[in-house]
């Protein structure tokens, strides 16, 4: 695999769950490779670019990209987030982003019972909001203006429909539409139309339509009625960050951008972000990059790999001692990947 470690604390939680990845697909009786790229800021900073002209090629020489975060206060956000992760997304046209939120024993969070909560979000992840259609005009003028145009095409909802429908099926069969249709009354009700065909034809997947701003208070509310949520770009990127606060905060939070049925490497990383506040303090959550590696190892084929970090990661967290101080205690990254490694080592082979 290819692995970008990036910004902030971005090498700090992928250097922390390597040998964790490495160690869970050894016990499987396989056996990992990374490949380590220096994209990222301090690339930028050296080149003007975050990554080299030919980054798509080198990628699609791998089976999947292990990510860690991009983003430093020198740099502005738009011209890393754009000639990085998105630029990616777009290039490999990873049209499905998708976030599982789970509560974890031991684990405390902003909800008097924090158990019981398990969902995913699936959101299209190459048009919408972040299509990068739009511009600025009247620079300086007291008329200056921005425009940014939302694009909602028939075939990205469609891809991201069917893989959310398919993903519903497999778990409790209960899928959310999320739009907000009654005021946006072009592309999201393009959106209610193309996924009411898809619900056609899965009969056995109960789906109900909700408006974006009802779903935020039914997350904070009543989350453990939901199974998988089907959101647009933007509305996927707000409400999953909501989310990631029922199983603990942004460390807590893994993700995959992924092509379904297509053949061009898969990316996972963790939500959290650069974090320039933390890094290179030594406290950053590593669980995030560790459940997005988890995630990869199920996609190129090692299940028994995923389980076993997604085992350990369970076993470290029961303990509070082990906590890093987003959840609540004073353990160091390194303390806590630590013990994650040794439970994977102990664990008996599938």
């Amino acid at each position: 695999m290819a692995v970008i470690p990036g910004d902030g604390v971005g090498p700090e939680v992928i250097s922390a769950s390597l040998p964790v990845l490495r160690a869970a697909a050894r016990r499987a009786g396989s056996r990992l490779e990374a490949v380590e790229l220096d994209w990222g800021g301090d690339r930028y900073l050296r080149t003007g670019r975050a990554m080299p002209p030919d980054a798509v090629d080198v990628l699609r020489g791998f089976p999947a990209v292990l990510f860690g975060a991009v983003g430093r206060p020198d740099v502005p956000d738009h011209e890393l987030i754009w000639g990085l992760i998105i630029g990616v997304r777009q290039a490999l046209d990873l049209a499905v982003n998708v976030r599982p939120v789970q509560s974890w024993a031991g684990v405390t969070t902003v909800l008097r019972e924090p158990d019981g909560i398990d969902l995913v979000i699936v959101r299209e992840n190459t048009e919408g909001e972040y299509a990068g259609i739009g511009g600025r005009a009247h620079a300086a003028t007291p008329h200056e203006l921005g425009i940014e145009v939302a694009v909602h095409s028939r075939p990205a909802i469609l891809r991201a429909a069917r893989y959310a429908f398919d993903l519903a099926r497999s778990r409790r069969g209960r899928l959310s539409l999320v739009t907000k249709s009654n005021a946006l009354r072009h592309g999201y009700t393009l959106w209610d139309s193309v996924v009411a065909e898809v619900a056609a034809e899965h009969p056995d997947v109960e789906c109900e339509n909700v408006l974006v701003d009802a779903m935020a208070v039914r997350l904070v509310q009543r989350p453990r009625e939901l199974d998988v949520l089907l959101c647009g770009n933007l509305f996927g990127d707000i409400l999953s960050d909501l989310a990631a606060v029922l199983a603990g905060g942004m460390g807590m939070a893994p993700s995959a951008n992924l092509l379904p049925g297509g053949d061009v490497p898969a990316l996972f990383e963790p939500v959290h972000g650069s974090a320039p506040d933390i890094a290179g303090r030594g406290v950053a959550n590593p669980v995030a990059c560790m459940l997005s590696g988890a995630m990869l190892l199920d996609h190129v084929g090692l299940p028994a790999a995923g389980r076993i970090v997604r085992d350990a990661v369970a076993t470290a967290l029961r303990d509070p001692s082990l906590h890093t101080p987003d959840l609540g205690g004073s353990a160091s990254t390194k303390e806590l990947a630590a013990e994650i490694l040794a439970a994977v080592e102990t664990t008996t082979a599938p």
